[in-house]
């Protein structure tokens, strides 16, 4: 049983490293009171899914989509596809957590701590 598991997990290493870094992430976004502990478990959760999509699209012995001498076979090429939309998520994902972190600034300017409880008690006191 320990040797088809491990065979499973040798054939989808990628896959496998991809889920345990989303896993990571989102105890990390779920668990932790910290602010920008929960920002590094946002991006952890963001790179899982960009190597799960890049794994995914890669097809081994294929070659670039780049059309270069003569071959016009689509079957000889990898998909494109996958490799632009994680190239887009990462845009996009660089630009969400730059604005999580000024926002983080901002809020820890406000009250001088990132602990998210201590935040929300502080915001009860102002409101009464």
């Amino acid at each position: 049983m320990l040797r088809q598991i491990s065979a499973v997990l040798n054939q989808h290493l990628d896959e496998a490293a991809a889920l345990i870094l989303f896993g990571i992430g989102f105890t990390l976004l779920l668990m932790d009171k910290n602010l920008i502990k929960k920002i590094i478990g946002f991006s952890m959760m963001d790179s899982g899914i960009y190597l799960f999509l890049a794994s995914y699209g890669y097809i081994g012995n294929r070659l670039a989509p780049v059309y270069s001498g003569g071959n016009t076979d689509p079957a000889s090429y990898v998909n494109p596809l996958p490799a632009g939309l994680v190239l887009t998520g990462i845009v996009v994902g660089v630009s969400v957590t730059a604005v999580m972190l000024g926002l983080t600034v901002r809020l820890y300017e406000r009250y001088h701590t990132l602990d998210i409880d201590e935040m929300a008690e502080q915001i009860r006191r102002e409101g009464k």
